[in-house]
């Protein structure tokens, strides 16, 4: 590539953070100061008739200037509020290097007064505290983020100093590109395996743009992002999603499993309407989960969010949350069994006494 010839784009570091079992059907009018609004796609090619998204709450607030990297930067921070109880934080950083090898340093992203990571923590704090109110179920603490990095530049690509399609260009780049995605600082090190492996999954709907979907960070060169980067944050917010619902199952069956052994049939009837009341919750917020990420009408986007479910193992984690459900429903069976039980063996107690007393009465000659 002619070094005349740069590449401009952002990086933009995308955050999801679970809040609360769910959001409870209030209006909410602002956050952090800034107006609350709809959130809205801008379509980058002509999208069908009929094209549907879920469409979100949405704040964007302020931009700040930070020295990263490569000197003096603007950055600009996005929150979306989803009514699963989840919160997705978007931040994007403009950059414009020569070698695609540059952009390994907006990796884990430092400023001079500190971490990406953290500030976006602290926002993301910020934000839970305002809709403590909203929240059904809040968590007593944030848990660890779920993360991913998407490197999006700005359409045409050039070799030699000419235009050239995205494909051929990532023919010609392959190598650069999957150590930009992996974090690897020497394109050498890296076994063609893992070369395939990283750029093996990728999708291209014009001549000008490419999706490459890895684990940890994604590679997108177009001229306008939105629709992809939002079915990229729709996939990373329904794992962070995932995991939650998982640590609550865990929690469910540490407990149930320990108060079946130990309580007492009082006991073991509150453990029976908690269970029921969970397996009703996490069903309704199941359907919620799915429903935000359903895209009718644009196969090319659905594909996308395919390949990138493919990539977090989204399957994997509802066939494990379906089968602790699974779980849970057989413990419940086992405690309506059990109660069911118990009072039959207590209405035959009561009926035998009942006989005896009746005996007693006529041998005594009791009136």
């Amino acid at each position: 590539m002619n070094m005349t010839m740069k590449y401009q784009g952002e990086v933009i570091y995308v955050y999801a953070y679970d809040l609360a079992y769910e959001m409870r059907k209030l209006p909410i009018r602002e956050i952090l100061g800034q107006p609350v609004a709809q959130f809205m796609v801008d379509s980058s090619k002509r999208s069908p008739k009929h094209l549907f998204f879920y469409k979100p709450q949405m704040v964007r607030l302020p931009s700040t200037e930070r020295i990263g990297p490569k000197g003096t930067v603007r950055v600009e921070r996005t929150v979306k509020l989803l009514p699963v109880g989840a919160i997705s934080i978007t931040v994007k950083v403009p950059f414009e290097v020569n070698r695609i090898e540059e952009l390994v340093d907006y990796h884990d992203l430092q400023f001079t007064n500190g971490s990406l990571q953290d500030e976006v923590r602290a926002l993301a704090e910020q934000v839970r505290q305002e809709l403590l109110s909203y929240c059904i179920r809040p968590v007593p603490n944030l848990a660890d983020e779920e993360a991913y990095t998407v490197f999006c530049i700005k359409s045409p690509v050039y070799l030699e100093g000419k235009p050239i399609g995205t494909t051929d260009w990532l023919k010609n780049n392959r190598r650069k590109v999957a150590a930009l995605l992996t974090e690897e600082t020497d394109t050498a090190k890296l076994s063609e395996q893992e070369v395939e492996e990283s750029t093996g999954r990728f999708l291209s709907y014009y001549e000008h743009d490419l999706v490459v979907t890895d684990w940890n960070a994604a590679l997108i060169i177009d001229n306008n992002f939105d629709e992809t980067l939002y079915a990229l944050e729709l996939a990373n917010l329904q794992l962070a999603e995932l995991e939650a619902y998982d640590r609550i199952l865990d929690d469910a069956l540490d407990r149930s499993y320990r108060d079946m052994v130990a309580s007492s049939m009082r006991g073991k009837n509150r453990m029976l309407h908690e269970l029921r009341e969970l397996r009703i919750d996490l069903a309704r917020c199941s359907d919620e989960l799915s429903n935000i990420t359903k895209f009718f009408g644009d196969y090319h986007l659905a594909h996308v969010y395919e390949q990138i479910a493919q990539r977090f193992h989204l399957a994997d984690w509802h066939k494990t949350i379906d089968n602790k459900l699974k779980t849970l429903d057989n413990l419940y069976m086992m405690l309506v069994s059990e109660r069911n039980n118990y009072w039959m063996l207590m209405l035959e107690i009561t009926i035998v006494l009942l006989f005896v007393v009746d005996v007693i009465v006529l041998l005594l000659g009791i009136k």
